[in-house]
């Protein structure tokens, strides 16, 4: 089983960037449901039942490991810092992921409701799109902090793609965050709480695998 993972369609070991394949195959394949993606669309079902196979307990771990990154984007140096980064901070080490996960600035623009997807979002960091503060910010793997302000530029409030998001945007945001659409700006009210975190990553098993 756990070859099977490091060998899944797409991937060509740890090092490897990000994953290029089929985007529903692979949410698929972790047991990801692609609304958490921001991708509305429903993986088809395969015609023959696969069968059943006694999956390790390292399997297991890698298999939610593999589902954070593939969830934010993330490679896997970058994965395995923030885990260490989350490791040396007070509390349970795998809540701290996550929420650490989710204070990522490409994070934010996307639980906004700026960009549909993560993707999206890291590209237009990417591109310049966004103020932290009200100064000019590109790096999508920036941590925010509560207080924080990101805005859309002035420049790019005419962006088609930016206004097609805001207005087919879903109704309401998460509590730890706030948004003003006619000023396109949000703030980050609060840290997020674990509860309020719509993912189907057990990242106690996470910290197993990091902590052999």
């Amino acid at each position: 089983m756990v070859a099977d993972l490091l060998r899944e369609e797409g991937y060509r070991g740890e090092k490897m960037a990000r994953y290029l394949g089929p985007i529903l195959k692979r949410a698929e394949s972790l047991g990801v449901q692609t609304q958490v993606l921001g991708v509305n669309k429903e993986s088809r079902r395969r015609k023959k039942q696969m069968r059943q196979r006694k999956v390790s307990e390292y399997g297991l771990q890698l298999k939610e490991k593999q589902k954070a990154k593939f969830v934010y984007g993330l490679q896997e140096k970058q994965f395995r810092n923030l885990f260490a980064r989350a490791n040396k901070m007070k509390g349970q080490a795998g809540e701290n992921l996550l929420k650490l996960l989710e204070l990522r600035m490409d994070n934010i623009v996307y639980r906004l409701g700026f960009a549909s997807t993560r993707k999206e979002a890291r590209q237009m960091c990417v591109h310049g799109h966004f103020t932290v503060n009200g100064k000019k910010h590109n790096i999508p793997s920036t941590a925010l902090a509560v207080g924080d302000v990101i805005e859309v530029k002035e420049r790019s409030r005419s962006h088609a793609k930016i206004k097609e998001n805001i207005e087919s945007r879903p109704v309401g945001i998460v509590s730890w965050l706030n948004v003003d659409y006619d000023k396109m700006k949000g703030t980050v009210l609060e840290e997020p709480k674990r509860e309020e975190l719509d993912l189907p990553i057990e990242e106690h098993l996470i910290v197993e695998l990091y902590s052999k």
